[in-house]
């Protein structure tokens, strides 16, 4: 080769580098989560619609964007750089809103002599008035031909309050220091009204999931014969976790919080029972034995669908919910955020919390 020029494919290399170095330069750099607006959203290596597909992500998911240039938006996965069309992102939550809230509006398929009604929250009843968050409204399905139809299970998909990680509510009805760390820290007086949850591995959003598992277990409850309590069925529903819970307390026999949980080791499913430090604590002294339970009794219907149990069941862990509770009452984390919440899987959950709730009323 002769001095001062390039053989083809070091020319190539050098054209392929600046053209790499026009995409990087011609990008402005912003810090952004916004959600995926498309049905389907084709991940690009490089910011072009020939490039090589990395992966799709689905409607509602969030995605943190760290540069946008035109018909491209550069978002950050894994720790790389990846490129979508910026044409299919919506700022704030409106696209994973509108997703849940379609799936809210759809009308429900819900068996014979089943009756729908709206439930809001009444300020005479116990507890309520510690609630800080209260103007949303829960449904109730009333399943007057089911053959539980006389038991109603609140199904609490947890987080879906806008704004509720920005409001303290008392986090024992006496006013009591928090026995355990957990999303709020121990000897804390006042705790999150409602956290926003966390995000999975793959950008959706845990109150997503926790949608979506709990409409599939409301269709599961009521084909079985049950009556449900829906505390959340679209995006946002405005009850703080006093609020959920006093509405479980007055209308339901149960209380079932779906949740998952933040670590990243694929876990598997407990339920949170209650610290020895609240066994005493009005209304927890009446109610622990019964929570702990029902609590068993949903880890074996897991269990009995082959869904993987992390360690013997259960953590104690001081929370609100079961702090206020009159009946029955039971967060459960069906995993964490790398575990795989496809619609199989929240189905075979679901199945599972159903024998459970069976189980626990038959036994």
């Amino acid at each position: 080769m002769k001095k001062g020029y390039l053989t083809a494919a070091a020319a190539a290399a050098l054209s392929a580098a600046m053209a790499f170095g026009a995409w990087a330069a011609s990008f402005q750099t912003v810090n952004q989560v916004m959600y995926v607006n498309a049905s389907s959203l084709n991940v690009r290596t490089e910011p072009s619609a020939t490039a090589g597909k990395a992966q799709s992500l689905s409607r509602g998911t969030a995605v943190q964007v760290n540069g946008l240039s035109g018909e491209w938006a550069r978002i950050s996965l894994g720790g790389k750089n990846y490129y979508v069309a910026s044409r299919y992102l919506s700022s704030g939550n409106s696209a994973a809103a509108s997703t849940a809230t379609a799936a809210a509006s759809t009308p429900v398929s819900v068996p014979e002599g089943v009756t729908v009604s709206d439930i809001t929250l009444s300020d005479n009843l116990r507890f309520a008035s510690s609630s800080k968050i209260k103007t949303g409204t829960a449904k109730l399905y009333k399943n007057t031909k089911g053959k539980y139809g006389d038991k109603v299970v609140c199904v609490n998909a947890g987080h879906g309050t806008s704004g509720g990680e920005r409001v303290k509510t008392l986090s024992h009805p006496d006013g009591s220091p928090k026995v355990t760390g957990g999303t709020n820290q121990r000897g804390a007086v006042e705790s999150m009204a409602v956290s926003s949850g966390m995000t999975f591995k793959d950008g959706t959003p845990e109150s997503r999931v926790t949608l979506q598992e709990a409409q599939i277990l409301r269709d599961v409850l009521l084909n079985r014969g049950f009556s449900v309590l829906m505390i959340r069925e679209g995006s946002d529903v405005q009850l703080d976790n006093i609020a959920r819970t006093v509405l479980a307390n007055n209308y339901a026999a149960c209380h079932i919080a779906v949740h998952w949980d933040s670590t990243s080791s694929d876990k598997g499913a407990y339920f949170m029972s209650v610290p020895d430090g609240l066994k005493k604590m009005d209304p927890v002294s009446s109610t622990w034995q019964k929570s702990e339970a029902f609590g068993e009794a949903l880890i074996g219907g897991l269990r009995g669908k082959g869904v993987k149990i992390f360690g013997g069941g259960s953590m104690d862990v001081d929370l609100t919910q079961t702090s206020y509770s009159t009946v029955p009452s039971v967060d459960i984390e069906l995993g964490d955020k790398v575990s795989d919440h496809s619609e199989a899987t929240l189905r075979k959950l679901a199945e599972g919390l159903a024998d459970g709730v069976t189980q626990y009323f038959t036994k």
